[in-house]
């Protein structure tokens, strides 16, 4: 078993494309993910910064990028979107330091468990505003929000549904557009 690793001594790393993440003090590093999640990420990520561009909300980045959540304890994510507000662009040096406005994951088979549960939960107890769960397998997006403390509400869009957002209020894409044609 690896020692712990302090968030200083993980950020002090070589820059690199291979997803990271420090998990309490250890550091993981899983496979590359498949094309399907790929494909979804990156359809995401560009109809994010297409609305967040257009209307002058913030930024939006695509992983790799840390997300040093609770520096203390070595709690270190890198989600597959983030978005974060004009007001919380200030927590961006060379990574991103405090909770994003919205943080999207999309979910493969071996990563399932923990983006339902382990990252749900970190994101909610860590101050993200909302979250969304892509199910590739089933072409949903579920829509949580984290408005009350200890609290999520949670709404799942398919097909022609416009996914609605507390944080993007204006975004109207359908859930059909994060997902290639069948």
């Amino acid at each position: 078993m690896s020692e712990r690793q302090p968030v200083a001594d993980y950020l002090r790393g070589a820059e690199s494309l291979r997803k990271r993440e420090l998990v309490w003090g250890m550091v993981r590093e899983p496979a590359a993910p498949f094309w399907p999640h790929q494909d979804v990420v990156t359809r995401t990520t560009v109809l994010l910064y297409e609305h967040v561009d257009h209307h002058a909300l913030g930024a939006v980045c695509a992983s790799p990028i840390d997300v040093v959540l609770d520096s203390d304890r070595g709690l270190v994510v890198q989600p597959d979107v983030v978005f974060l507000s004009t007001d919380r662009l200030h927590l961006i040096d060379d990574q991103i330091w405090g909770a994003p406005d919205l943080v999207v994951e999309v979910e493969s088979p071996g990563t399932r468990q923990r983006d339902r549960v382990w990252k749900h939960g970190w994101y909610r107890r860590y101050g993200v505003r909302e979250y969304w769960l892509i199910d590739v397998d089933r072409c949903t997006v579920s829509v949580f929000g984290f408005g009350r403390p200890g609290r999520s509400t949670r709404r799942v869009f398919r097909g022609p549904a416009a996914v609605r957002s507390v944080v993007l209020p204006a975004f109207d894409e359908p859930a059909s557009a994060f997902f290639p044609r069948r």
